[in-house]
């Protein structure tokens, strides 16, 4: 069916699909395709991060709207850039001023259990177990954020034995172009991103 990453993610992993619409610039289709052939069951490579200036007021409604108690908090608020800690409801529970920053209540970097980009699953698991903490950021020398690894997201993946994966056992995604002469361009970046099958949607 018609998805973006997330959803073709998990489509895969499941043994189904996804193929990628074409509703996008050619530079985001691509995106898309790459962050499912990168996926590794386990860990999160587009978490959402907040900047240390929002308010707590502000994380209340983020967590209403997303479902997601704890966030990392990076520099400028997005992924790949340097962490600066990570703000749990352990550290919201009981502040009563929500109109103060983040940046004065969550976890400071110092503080946190990490691990270094390149890591494995298996060792990322066992510093998760040993650490029991229900987080672990993935960090590169530069200590910029490529990675968030979660205890229940690691149980949830522990297992896909019907995952559809391709011979270097990354999941399998698709991608639909249209019938323009421009889309020869896209398939070719499509298939330099790894895509696996190409869809011709000619509606």
């Amino acid at each position: 069916t018609v998805t973006e990453a997330r959803m073709a993610i998990a489509m895969a992993l499941e043994g189904g699909i996804g193929v990628i619409h074409t509703n996008l610039t050619v530079e985001e289709q691509v995106r898309e395709v790459m962050k499912v052939k990168k996926f590794e069951s386990g860990f999160i490579t587009d978490p959402i991060c907040i900047g240390p200036t929002m308010k707590v007021s502000e994380l209340d409604e983020l967590r209403r709207a997303k479902g997601f108690s704890g966030y990392p908090v990076t520099e400028d608020g997005h992924m790949g850039s340097r962490l600066l800690g990570l703000v749990t409801k352990r550290d919201t529970d009981f502040v009563a001023d929500r109109s103060v920053p983040v940046s004065t209540i969550m976890t400071k970097l110092d503080n946190l259990v990490t691990a270094e980009e390149g890591v494995d699953l298996l060792a990322a698991n066992k510093i998760l177990k040993e650490s029991k903490k229900g987080k672990l950021p993935v960090v590169s020398k530069q200590k910029r954020l490529v990675a968030l690894m979660s205890r229940l997201d690691l149980q949830k993946n522990a297992s896909y034995p019907s995952a559809t994966k391709d011979e270097k056992k990354q999941l399998m995604v698709a991608a639909a172009i249209g019938t323009r002469p421009a889309d020869r361009d896209r398939v070719k970046a499509l298939v330099a991103a790894g895509v696996d099958a190409i869809i011709v949607d000619s509606s």
